[in-house]
């Protein structure tokens, strides 16, 4: 019995100190490179996005037009599609693509369809309800020149305990009337996981 109770004991005391354990959390600059998983994340978003940009900037579309219509391009982004087995948000890499394409000073962005859609609302509800100084015109929008368009792949292959996986994105620009490739980018990332 004594054995018994000197059992419960240890169990209960073991149960309380399990119940004790703190969580530990420590802030870390966001450009640290980090990969717990093995998955995509914000390392290879930024990573991806980083390089395609450059590659974006130095490709001669952008003095082509320039020259050939005496003023920026016009982009937007469309349908980033994620064609891996993971979950993955696109619009992580897109936004820093956007931001980083319009910080350089050779392209204009307009809104992405959902933006416009939600700007749109907004101009229709100025017609009926904003003073006449502050109004906003109908169909005075600036029109995308090229839409962004591309996707995420990945190809998982596994043995044991090691796990190889590839990711390819591939993004491109298409003139919106003439339906002309002005730029394909594309950035592959191979990671070898082993537990």
């Amino acid at each position: 019995m004594k054995t018994l109770s000197g059992i419960i004991i240890v169990v209960m005391m073991l149960a309380l100190l399990g119940c004790g354990a703190t969580k530990t959390v420590t802030r870390i600059e966001t450009d640290t490179v980090t990969d717990l998983s093995g998955r995509w994340n914000d390392t290879d978003s930024r990573f991806v996005s980083k390089e395609m940009i450059a590659d974006c900037l130095s490709r001669v579309w952008l003095t082509d037009f320039a020259v050939a219509n005496g003023r920026k391009p016009v982009v937007t982004v469309g349908y980033i599609g994620n064609k891996t087995d993971e979950h993955i948000d696109s619009e992580t890499f897109t936004k820093d693509f956007e931001r980083e394409l319009i910080n350089s000073g050779q392209i204009k962005f307009v809104g992405s369809s959902s933006e416009r859609q939600e700007v749109r609302a907004e101009r229709m509800d100025q017609q009926e309800h904003a003073s006449a100084q502050t109004v906003k015109k109908l169909a005075s929008e600036t029109g995308a020149d090229y839409v962004l368009l591309g996707s995420i792949k990945s190809i998982n292959d596994a043995e044991g305990n090691r796990r190889i996986v590839f990711y390819q994105t591939d993004l491109q620009l298409i003139h919106v009337e003439t339906n002309e490739k002005a730029w394909i980018g594309t950035k592959k990332i191979k990671k070898d996981i082993s537990n």
